[in-house]
This record gives structure tokens, C-alpha cells and sequence, in this order.
């Protein structure tokens, strides 16, 4: 079975959850690093969907 995937608002707000706890100092070095990795992970993803649903908005504006 495959992991689901994940969507923008599921990305956006782990990523800011992730932020939140670098601004607060609420993490060790040791899981800085852990958190830098995913939130590039989650980067990349809001970027893919952001670029998709750029794409079908430019499909739609051709269309009319």
C-alpha cells in the first residue's frame, strides 16, 4: 500500500510547524537537522502543487 499524498494545506501547515519550532529554539541540533530536511521535502511538494494548479488556471484562462 502506498502513502498517501500529501496535500498543499497538510504541507504548508506541517512546514509551519516546523518554522514555529525553529523561532521558539524548541528543538535540539540533533533534530534541526531532521527538520531542515523535511521541510524541504514539504517545500518541493507546495511547489509541485502551486505549479499544477498554475498550469490548469492558464488551461482555463486559454480556453475563454
Amino acid at each position: 500500500m502506498g502513502e498517501k499524498k500529501m496535500t498543499y494545506t497538510e504541507a504548508f501547515e506541517e512546514l509551519q510547524e516546523i518554522v514555529s519550532k525553529m523561532e521558539n529554539a524548541d528543538i535540539t541540533v540533533d533534530e534541526l537537522t531532521k527538520n531542515i530536511e523535511r521541510a524541504s521535502q514539504l517545500i518541493k511538494i507546495c511547489k509541485d502543487v502551486l505549479g499544477k494548479t498554475e498550469e490548469e488556471v492558464n488551461k482555463i484562462i486559454e480556453k475563454n
